[in-house]
């Protein structure tokens, strides 16, 4: 077993500190093991007390677990004092092991969680043995001594903390402005953009999950810049799974990663289900000439890969409507994109299928009641994806995501009706009633 080694805070609502680091390590298949650095009396709105752990059973803690256990990896989270932080320091220094910093100074809710000279210690002390150090843009300018208003400053910073000795530096983006979370990470010279989406929620310990999430990869033998990468996608998975038990700020789940890798099979086996029962529904008139796909996301989809369709597609059959190929993630680019441009604006729709356009097809389907809303692919931009484009426009034409988006079709392109919902249950209930009419 791999093991890890996180020497942190504790945080009793359990969102951040040692028991995140934890649970993200655990996630990914490592043994975590634990130096206590101070206790935290606090929760999802605020940090009420700290009691530092004494020095000298920090050192006591470290020997314990150095002097028995093969640890492959390290991480530094809330150290609080240039005491601590001290004894840390020398007894990783010549450990020759990968060791991740992440500069904590302030708890999610803003509250302090450092005391004293804490900054010029790690400055002097831990960075020149860090693999890599993972600040925030506060945690940044205190370390580079800049204020960071511009992504030209960003990469000032960035090369500022790099001289003082870290291997890497990972400024991350939570505290910046935009669509994406982009972190800028710097290393061997050269920087990288680690893109993910922003979303709308506060979340309790991100900076330790990610942290966490880097050292696990590290701690498994995966290279430096490959780990952020994971990790980034890790800390994307949890954000995007968050959930609430206090009143104050969501606790990020940390097993989101592999929660949805075990929505697999049941992912496949919902939408097989209705594949049969759409069959049943169909006639040749809701068939269009290119056929139909039927496709579901995972939670939190964000490439074809965590799309379930089919390989292939419903086509007509005489009379009849029959699927052709068998369910597979990936298999779709057309539906798939529809769904996951949808999942951009309410990531609770995850299915979606496409019908043949006609008048008649598209009356039935308001005559239900369903919110309609449509594009134009003659006014689709050069370099950009029409499915991606198409919906986006249809989406931001209604206000949200309708039941329905249409395009009447272009040069040597299909007319289209595609149908939405949260579920494969769902888009049939939507269309079943209009494939009822006669």
């Amino acid at each position: 077993m791999v093991v890890a080694l996180s020497i942190a805070g504790s945080d009793p609502i359990g969102g951040a500190g040692i028991q995140a680091d934890l649970k993200a390590f655990a996630s990914l298949g490592v043994h975590g093991t634990t130096v206590i650095t101070a206790i935290t009396s606090q929760n999802t709105q605020r940090v009420s007390a700290i009691l530092p752990v004494p020095v000298e059973h920090v050192t006591s803690q470290l020997e314990a677990v150095l002097d028995d256990a093969k640890v492959a990896a390290v991480k530094t989270g809330m150290l609080y004092s240039a005491e601590i932080a001290t004894v840390v320091a020398k007894r990783l220094n010549g450990c020759n092991l990968p060791l991740v910093v992440d500069p904590v100074l302030m708890a999610g809710v803003g509250d302090a969680l450092y005391s004293g000279d804490l900054m010029a210690t790690l400055k002097k002390e831990l960075l020149p043995i860090a693999s890599l150090v993972t600040p925030n843009r506060f945690e940044a300018e205190k370390l580079a001594g800049i204020k960071i208003k511009t992504g030209a400053d960003a990469r000032k910073a960035c090369r500022r903390i790099s001289e003082l000795g870290a291997g890497a530096v990972l400024l991350k983006g939570g505290h910046f402005q935009g669509d994406e979370m982009k972190d800028l990470l710097f290393v061997e010279g050269d920087f990288v953009e680690v893109h993910g989406p922003r979303f709308d929620v506060k979340a309790h310990g991100a900076g330790c999950h990610l942290s966490s999430y880097i050292t696990a990869y590290l701690a498994k033998g995966t290279e430096l810049q490959e780990a952020v990468v994971q990790a980034k996608g890790n800390i994307t998975d949890g954000l995007g799974m968050s959930y609430s038990i206090g009143k104050g700020l969501k606790i990020i789940d940390s097993l989101a990663t592999m929660e949805r890798e075990l929505l697999r099979y049941p992912v496949l086996v919902e939408l097989d289900e209705a594949v049969k029962a759409l069959e049943g529904m169909l006639c040749r008139d809701w068939v269009p000439e290119v056929g139909i796909n039927f496709a579901y996301a995972l939670p939190q989809a964000r490439y074809y890969e965590d799309v379930c369709a089919i390989k292939g597609r419903i086509v007509g059959l005489g009379n009849e409507a029959r699927h052709v190929g068998c369910l597979g993630f990936g298999a779709s680019r057309h539906v798939a994109r529809v769904v996951l441009a949808a999942m951009y604006y309410d990531p609770e729709i995850r299915s979606a299928l496409n019908l043949r356009y006609s008048t008649d097809n598209l009356s039935k389907l308001k005559a239900t009641g369903l919110e309609v809303a449509s594009f134009d692919r003659r006014k689709e931009p050069e370099g950009v994806r029409t499915m991606e484009w198409g919906t986006t426009v249809a989406i931001k034409k209604a206000g949200k995501v309708p039941d329905v988006i249409f395009d009447k079709g272009g040069m040597g392109k299909e007319p289209m009706i595609r149908v939405l919902g949260h579920n494969p249950l769902e888009v049939l209930e939507k269309i079943d009633p209009a494939m009822s009419m006669r």
